[in-house]
């Protein structure tokens, strides 16, 4: 009976996603779970809706960001406001700071960056 014990707890080790475990050996988030939390954390604080990370980089002091958030809604939607943030992290996924980097209409393609 023993056997069939361990064997069925063997196959549910096996069957769990390696994903399941966020958190890495050093006791740091998985990138998912720092997005995620990103996202959470800024929407809190400004109440402002986060619409996509545009960016996210691990750094030696913990993670920076950049996410697009709505902040003004117009209509049409094409008018409305977005602004990006960067967004910087501890190690351990907690927002420390972030700063308002631009604002744009959502209809306007940017030209300054990358062109």
């Amino acid at each position: 009976m023993s056997n069939t014990n361990n064997a069925s707890q063997s196959q549910r080790s096996r069957n769990t996603p390696k994903h399941a475990e966020e958190h890495t050996a050093d006791d740091r988030p998985g990138a998912m779970e720092v997005l995620r939390e990103a996202r959470a954390q800024l929407t809190e604080l400004t109440g402002m809706a986060a619409e996509s990370v545009t960016s996210f980089e691990q750094t030696e002091d913990g993670w920076t960001l950049e996410i697009e958030v709505l902040e003004l809604t117009r209509v049409p939607d094409t008018m409305s406001l977005l602004a990006s943030y960067e967004v910087n992290l501890d190690p351990q996924g907690q927002l420390t700071g972030y700063r308002r980097l631009r604002r744009y209409e959502r209809g306007r393609a940017d030209s300054s960056r990358g062109r």
